[in-house]
């Protein structure tokens, strides 16, 4: 029949709002060592859960709390967990507790939870803290059964209380736990770390001394590899990569020809308890006499737990020790200790906690019966739920490869992000004689494009590092492709980029000019400097300005060559990647100054702030930033508004205000309306909000572009770049014929970027349907599912889709720590 569009398609999305907690009661602990992020996931747990209408509890001091009940155990309300979002440690407190571990115990906290009729726990801690969880679930029906022989409980207790369901999320600053991408911590810890190397390079720098770094990780040397590729760490002794023999000799000969080549910076990072692969203890009785040199500047970091070749424990002062005695060098040692657990969250703890709380709530609420405890994760962009004790005994099965000193497999089983970490520090760390290169006659170059963004001197330098190590000479270009056609082109050498990777903004310096007008030039340029592969770091600009040079090998032979983009921008705008670097050292900054301006208004002043980001057109940094602080309400251009939501949303405030909540924050992205500017949110609010609150505005500006690049994006920035000079390297090799380089094949002019969790090489010619160009973003963004999250966080009533989320999948299935995200 005409018009007839045939059956009707079934939704089969799933919305929160169809889920009720009606009658459930829910309780959130925090347990074993505290770890920034988990206040985070706290509020998430507490507002989620009053959302969909359950009761919420604390239980303060964790299991010590649950087992002693009283008033440990507390119902919770919204305003309870305000202003939590920034705080480090566990505002519930944590503690050891070893009446937990027995039987007794167990029964004591049954009779606490099943007196207040909390039937659901959130435990939020490590594989030891979700261990104890799940053994409590499995005894729940016993223990039910006891306190109901001795009298405690009756049988309508027993009935409404039959089945204990558990949900974990891992909080731990170690990052070991399998089957997540990143614990809840490890991000602030790196930061942590990354301060304190920074600061003591600038006192290093002046004197001729070698610093010892000891970091956290007994068993795990997560934190102490990434700050090692964070920092340009020239060695590092991890547990799962022990020394071979002679390790002695290997280091200070590094750092003696590291001198001698004048370098003013040598970084070691080692991790606390390292042995050698015997597990015997380091001594310095085989140090060998060397003479000191010229170098100013050698940092050793150990982190804890490392060993080396014979399994003998690696120490700061062991290190110090062999230093001493091998080179003469004025040697100090730093132990960081819990100053690396201490201290703000980072935006992406905030967010990771905030996510892994919802999702925490939403597999409660779906949970039945015969539901396995899960423990939540993060895959790439999306929260998953994993059945716990496949995650436990994953994690339990690296210990077991590492007592039993296979130290590979170890490797293998930490995932694959922890093995491009090694592989890329390996490939990093010691510089190639000139007659242990391979042989090449290919030049490559590289050069800036767009806005400066923080990374993009760490991408720079693990670029010419690895074209070197590949056997390339590397071409450095300033001032993006306006340079490139005045000629500004030079060799850069290994030691021209030392020290590169804390450093932010761009040091070759970035124009947003395009090549259209200045092609022939270029060209030319190209041909003088027989430039065989480009690779460009920026943001949109790079990104189309790779597309002009494709478009232009018709004319010009010379662009018949590898090109690949690395999308570098603080907007996060660029089509074919989910994270940008620069966007996470951007992010954190919002975060760092909204903090600041909430506190000016603590007291007794009800006051709302409306604060302006940058982003051109993309609402990344506002949306992810107002997550990561809080904000109450956040105006991009994505999704649409007028002057009825802006009215509802001075409403929404004048109420909380009305409460014991007493500030508001507004993020409003630059370009989100171009009438409904960051003047006229302002007088509007502080018009309809007269008599009630009062209104301050803060427009950042480009205080987001500057500072040092956060660990995430020097680590990212390092990786990356890497990856991409692999990839130039096949593609010289493939492209090498009678004794030229030649391409225009399509996949020879790439984007590397990140999808979901992992790093794909994808032509810039088919990315060009995936772009909006009038408002230079991609047409379809990720982050924009987490938009309902942070609304239903400040109070808002949404519709939050939960289909992508909530299946339980197993272990095998999604393999741990494939590649680190940043949110």
């Amino acid at each position: 029949m005409a018009g007839n569009a045939g059956p009707k398609r079934q939704d089969t999305r799933k919305f929160v709002e169809n889920l009720s907690g009606e009658g459930k009661c829910i309780a959130v602990l925090t347990s074993g060592g505290d770890a920034q992020g988990m206040n985070a996931a706290v509020r998430a747990v507490v507002r989620m859960g009053i959302y969909v209408g359950a009761k919420v509890y604390f239980i303060h001091e964790g299991y010590q709390g649950m087992v002693d009940g009283g008033d440990n155990i507390k119902e919770a309300t919204w305003e309870s967990v305000s202003s939590m979002l920034q705080v480090g440690g566990t505002v519930i407190g944590s503690a050891r507790c070893k009446e937990f571990r027995t039987h007794e115990g167990r029964l004591k906290a049954a009779h606490n939870l099943v007196q207040r009729g909390i039937t659901n726990l959130c435990v939020i801690g490590g594989d030891g803290s979700l261990t104890g969880a799940n053994l409590f679930r499995e005894e729940w029906s016993g223990l039910l059964n006891e306190l109901l022989e001795q009298g405690l409980i009756n049988e309508e207790a027993v009935s409404s209380n039959s089945v204990l369901h558990i949900v974990g999320m891992v909080g731990s600053i170690d990052n070991d736990f399998c089957g997540t991408d990143m614990t809840i911590g490890t991000d602030s810890a790196l930061h942590r770390i990354i301060e304190v190397v920074d600061a003591i390079m600038t006192t290093a720098q002046s004197h001729q001394r070698t610093f010892v770094l000891e970091v956290m990780g007994r068993h795990c040397g997560y934190l102490a590899l990434v700050s090692a590729l964070a920092c340009g760490a020239d060695w590092v002794f991890i547990p799962e990569m022990p020394p071979d023999d002679g390790w002695e000799d290997n280091m200070c000969q590094k750092l003696s020809e590291s001198r001698s080549r004048g370098s003013r910076l040598n970084i070691i990072i080692v991790a606390e308890g390292a042995t050698d692969r015997q597990g015997q203890h380091i001594t310095s009785s085989f140090v060998k006499d060397n003479r000191a040199d010229k170098k100013r500047l050698n940092i050793i970091i150990v982190a804890e737990g490392a060993i080396d070749s014979h399994n003998k424990a690696i120490t700061p002062d062991c290190i110090k020790d062999l230093v001493v005695r091998c080179l003469g060098f004025d040697t100090r040692v730093t132990i960081l200790g819990h100053v690396q657990r201490g201290g703000t969250p980072s935006a992406f703890d905030r967010i990771l906690g905030s996510r892994m709380g919802v999702e925490a709530v939403l597999a409660l609420l779906e949970a039945s019966t015969d539901t396995p405890a899960c423990v939540v994760s993060l895959v790439g962009n999306q929260a998953v739920r994993l059945p716990l004790m496949e995650c436990v005994q994953m994690t339990q099965e690296v210990q077991k490869a590492m007592d039993e000193k296979k130290f590979d497999e170890a490797v293998r089983l930490r995932g694959r992000s922890f093995e491009n970490n090694l592989s890329t520090y390996r490939l990093l760390s010691y510089r190639k004689l000139d007659s242990e290169l391979p042989n090449s006659s290919f030049n490559v170059a590289v050069l800036n494009v767009g806005a400066p963004a923080a990374g993009m001197n760490a991408a720079v330098r693990s670029a010419v590092r690895v074209g070197i190590t590949e056997g390339h000479k590397m071409f450095a270009v300033n001032d993006g492709f306006e340079g490139f056609a005045k000629g500004q082109i030079k060799e850069i050498k290994w030691g021209d980029v030392g020290g590169w990777t804390g450093q932010g903004g761009s040091l070759l310096g970035t124009k947003r000019t395009l090549p259209a007008k200045r092609l022939a030039k270029i060209a030319e340029q190209m041909r003088i400097h027989n430039i065989n592969a480009l690779l460009v770091i920026g943001g949109f600009e790079a990104f189309e300005s790779l597309l002009e040079l494709y478009e232009a090998r018709a004319h010009h032979e010379e662009f018949c060559i590898p090109m690949c983009i690395l999308p570098a921008t603080i907007s996060n705008n660029v089509p074919g990647t989910d994270h940008s670097l620069g966007a996470d050292t951007s992010l954190n900054a919002i975060v760092e100054t909204c903090d600041r301006i909430k506190q000016s208004a603590s007291g007794t002043k009800r006051r709302v702030f409306i604060i302006e980001t940058m982003g051109g057109y993309c609402g990344y940094l506002a949306t992810v930033g107002g997550l990561a602080a809080g904000a109450d309400t956040v105006y991009i251009y994505e999704e649409a508004f007028d002057i009825r939501d802006l009215q509802a949303n001075v409403e929404h405030l004048t109420q909380k205000m009305k409460t014991t909540i007493q500030r508001g924050l507004v993020l409003r992205n630059e370009n989100c309306n171009e009438n409904f500017t960051t003047d006229f949110i302002y007088q509007l609010y502080s018009e309809e909000g007269r008599g009630v609150f009062d209104c301050r505005k803060n427009i950042l500006g480009h205080m987001q572009q500057g500072g040092a690049p956060s660990p995430f994006d020097r680590n990212f920035g390092t990786k990356v770049a890497a990856k991409a000079m692999q990839w130039i390297t096949r593609a010289l090799k493939e492209s090498y014929k009678g004794g030229k380089v030649f391409t225009n094949a399509e996949d020879t002019a790439c984007l590397l970027g990140m999808r979901r969790r992992a790093m794909v090489f994808q032509p810039v010619a088919q990315l060009r349907e995936e772009t909006d160009f009038e408002h230079r973003i991609p047409k379809d963004q990720w982050w924009l599912k987490l938009r309902p999250l942070m609304k239903i966080l400040a109070k808002y009533k949404t519709s939050y889709d939960v289909s992508d989320a909530g299946q339980l999948e197993h272990v095998t299935r999604v393999r741990p720590k494939d590649f680190q995200p940043s949110v």
